[in-house]
């Protein structure tokens, strides 16, 4: 049986993991780094962990020619280190707090835990090799882990934090539901349009957004990410917004609208319609954030999205 490779690394991403660099030095003695959410322990006796990295890569040769390396787990204040090493920047390391670890390979300052490592085996496993260390040396700060999921990232300290404050209120969820590069909007009550939404009752929890969203659409519902948290003040409602993807057949309920022609003029609710501008301008960089705050004032956590 064959699989679409898009598809399959989509079903992959539902799997929500950490972020780590992995470093080590190159045969010219210098520090050379990648992302990688492929990270597992392995063994405790004796210490063993993986990482996966592609045969395509750049640093294969070095990586897999190593006497060791590091696996530096980021911690949520990580997000621009996340980027910097996701992408083909010229001196990575100029942008990090590092040093070597105890075995040599370079540890950052600030993660959630490190692991300075000897490679113990290399195995080849079809267009990826594993690479199987040995943890020489291990430092925890017990600081929150970077979270990682259907490509992009999250913080689960500040998505909890916020749930939390929110529970002396009633909660509203809703959704920007996307398929194809095109939202589903609803009919609101004053004739407008609006996200899809609805207002959690006594014991209801999040699959109650994912049942409205199938009910609504007639549409199968691929659950995602928090995208928005907010307060509203005059309402006292608690708004949490999530991205979710719809996938194919004819809506039951509801109309699709291109991301980059949105009728915002159509929308009267403010919050929604921010909710949307932003949404439109991250897709168009592929970088996605979490907004806390009210509906007038907050803050976006920028997450970029891994390349």
């Amino acid at each position: 049986m064959t699989h679409d490779p898009r598809q399959l690394r989509d079903a992959f991403g539902a799997f929500l993991t950490g972020v780590t660099v992995v470093t080590t030095f190159n045969a010219e003695g210098q520090p050379i780094g990648f992302t990688a959410n492929s990270f597992t322990s392995v063994s405790l006796d004796p210490p063993l962990l993986l990482v996966c990295l592609a045969k395509t890569s750049r640093n294969y040769a070095a990586v897999t020619e190593a006497a060791g390396f590091a696996v530096n787990i980021l911690s949520e204040a990580q997000k621009d280190v996340s980027n910097t090493f996701a992408r083909p920047v010229e001196d990575r390391f100029a942008a990090v707090d590092w040093q070597r670890g105890p075995f040599g390979s370079p540890v950052f300052s600030g993660v959630a835990a490190w692991f300075d490592c000897a490679t113990h085996s290399v195995v080849d496993a079809g267009d990826h090799a594993i690479l199987i260390g040995r943890v020489e040396a291990f430092e925890n700060s017990g600081l929150t882990g970077l979270g990682y999921a259907r490509g992009g990232y999250f913080l689960p300290a500040l998505a909890d934090k916020a749930l939390i404050s929110g529970q002396d209120m009633p909660q509203v969820l809703g959704a920007v539901a996307e398929r194809d590069g095109a939202v589903l909007l609803t009919e609101a009550a004053d004739g407008g349009l609006a996200l899809p939404a609805l207002e959690l009752g006594a014991g209801d929890g999040v699959d109650a957004l994912t049942t409205h969203l199938a009910s609504l659409s007639g549409l199968p519902v691929q659950p995602g990410l928090v995208y928005s948290i907010y307060e509203d003040t005059r309402a006292r409602r608690q708004h949490v917004i999530y991205r979710a993807t719809l996938g194919e057949g004819a809506a039951t309920g509801g109309v699709f609208f291109p991301v980059e022609a949105l009728p915002l003029e159509r929308i009267a609710d403010a919050a929604t319609r921010d909710v949307l501008k932003r949404y439109a301008a991250e897709k168009s960089l592929g970088n996605f954030g979490v907004y806390v705050g009210n509906q007038e004032r907050g803050r976006v956590h920028a997450q970029p999205v891994r390349s």
